[in-house]
């Protein structure tokens, strides 16, 4: 989760949009990630994810948005990482955390370096 995380931040001090094709490499990095150790991932681990997703959910919403040849592989890869942030927060929520919680902790991810 370190290098998707890493990797995040550095997309983020951009001022320029990548591709489609980084943009969905990434994504496919972050599905493989979810996909192998969504069960055993920590607390934390949870929050850096749902950090990246929410990122990555809306970033390909307002793509999808544009009219391209790629506007319906972003509104899936929106799909996707909502799914995925829905079922992370949920997770969470059942081990016991508040909404309020999760938002704070995820909050932090995105203001660490």
């Amino acid at each position: 989760m370190e290098s998707i995380l890493a990797k995040m931040r550095e997309y983020l001090k951009m001022e320029t949009e990548i591709a489609f094709e980084e943009f969905k490499d990434y994504y496919e990095q972050i599905m493989d990630y979810l996909q192998n150790s969504y069960d055993g991932m920590t607390d934390n681990e949870l929050f850096a994810a749902r950090f990246v997703l929410d990122i990555v959910s809306s970033n390909s919403k307002s793509r999808a948005i544009r009219k391209g040849p790629e506007s319906k592989k972003y509104k899936k890869i929106a799909e996707k990482t909502s799914f995925w942030s829905e079922a992370i927060e949920f997770r969470l929520k059942k081990a016991g955390m508040s909404q309020h919680d999760i938002d704070a902790a995820v909050a932090k991810i995105g203001q660490e370096e």
